[in-house]
């Protein structure tokens, strides 16, 4: 390696030290990220995917609207009659509800979520779905349709065609036989509500942020707090106050930022390790298997039929080379023997893994070895009887 010349090397060092420093009477603001060291089932991710501020939610609105313009396929109940007679009453036409049976018109129900921050004339999609007994809703146009929350006043106001993404189609000649393509009595109108009254929303609370974490854990909200705290400097400046959430101070960031907004887009970016806790999913109709890359397995014998599996653990001694900087530490390593009845490996022996620790990794990998795998039924016993038995340290969810 050649050697950097002593003028080079001062400049890149004063290149290095001079890196993020704010310039005289400049004030700082990138914090230093730092964040908590991993362990075993944590990942790294940032604050605004695993958390939500307190506030900041949307609102649901429903609505009871009229669809007209279809194709013989509406709905025949007493209540359309009853709505299509008081939608003409207001336009001053008189209509007896005895004479009022079109074919053509549907009742519905219309539904929506209002954002936060929405304000007065934005669009927002809505779902129509058919009330009555309504073939399908292709081709309809929702008329003007009130959007009311749980206080039952109006927020939004929804209209416009309906769009379905299928169809339905009826063979000819009374055989009743016919072809659909998606379900035909639930549709969408993209954008098709505005916003006529926003919701007030209050994020911010006595000068601090409440984060909710999506899934409340102890290691997670702590870790939470150590990172913020490292990232601005600031000893105090987050509190766990439970395990779904965090309490940030904002006036402790006053002097860095002119706004909240910017203080919780700062947070949002925020690294951070997640706690997962140690889950096998399986889904018995698929055969799928998810599970973390975390799940042990300890010392176990599974006898499954004509297959046999024995996973045995040992421990050895990492040694340090002579006069080196390290430590010695003990090491955990697990041997697994995979036997099926009458097969062995291309070696004449039994399937063999060899890794530190026996992982759920390594209990799929031995079953897809063995000729026609195993069927789902099976992994679920499998799973079932290794977690009764303590050997699987991780919650079983069967789908």
């Amino acid at each position: 390696m050649r050697s950097m010349p002593i003028l080079s090397m001062v400049m890149t060092l004063i290149l290095l030290s001079g890196a993020g420093m704010p310039a005289a009477g400049e004030v700082p603001r990138t914090p230093k990220a730092s964040a908590q060291p991993a362990n075993e089932g944590q990942t790294l991710t940032r604050v605004k995917d695993i958390a939500r501020v307190v506030g900041l939610r949307d609102n649901p609105l429903i609505g009871y609207g009229l669809v007209v313009g279809l194709d013989s396929t509406g709905d025949d109940q007493d209540f359309t009659n009853q709505s299509l007679q008081n939608l003409l009453e207001r336009f001053n036409i008189t209509a007896d509800l005895n004479d009022i049976d079109p074919d053509n018109a549907a009742a519905v129900m219309v539904t929506a979520d209002l954002p936060p921050f929405a304000s007065e004339g934005t669009r927002i999609d809505c779902t129509v779905s058919s009330l009555g007994d309504a073939k399908s809703l292709q081709g309809g146009t929702l008329l003007l349709t009130e959007l009311r929350g749980p206080d039952n006043e109006v927020y939004a106001l929804a209209q416009g065609p309906i769009s379905l993404g299928g169809f339905v189609v009826r063979a000819s000649g009374g055989g009743g036989q016919r072809i659909q393509k998606n379900h035909a009595t639930v549709g969408r109108i993209p954008r098709g509500a505005i916003v006529e009254y926003p919701v007030d929303t209050q994020f911010v609370k006595d000068d601090r942020i409440r984060l909710a974490l999506d899934e409340p854990d102890f290691s997670t909200a702590t870790n939470i707090q150590l990172s913020v705290d490292r990232y601005f400097g600031i000893h105090g400046l987050a509190r766990a106050a439970d395990p779904g959430t965090v309490e940030v101070n904002l006036v402790g960031l006053a002097h860095l930022y002119g706004s909240p907004v910017e203080m919780i887009a700062e947070l949002e970016k925020i690294p951070v390790y997640a706690d997962i806790p140690a889950r096998v999913v399986i889904n018995e109709r698929t055969g799928t298997i998810v599970s973390g890359h975390h799940v042990r397995v300890s010392t176990v014998a599974i006898s499954h039929g004509a297959l046999t599996i024995q996973v045995r653990s040992r421990t050895d001694v990492s040694q340090p080379p002579p006069f080196s900087p390290g430590v010695t530490v003990p090491i955990t390593e697990t041997e697994m023997d995979v036997y099926e009845e009458g097969r062995m490996g291309q070696s004449g022996q039994p399937f063999g893994i060899l890794r530190e620790g026996a992982t759920v990794e390594d209990l799929v990998n031995a079953f897809q070895a063995i000729d026609g795998g195993l069927t789902p039924r099976d992994l679920i016993a499998i799973f079932q009887a290794l977690r009764e038995a303590g050997a699987l340290k991780a919650e079983l969810i069967i789908m």
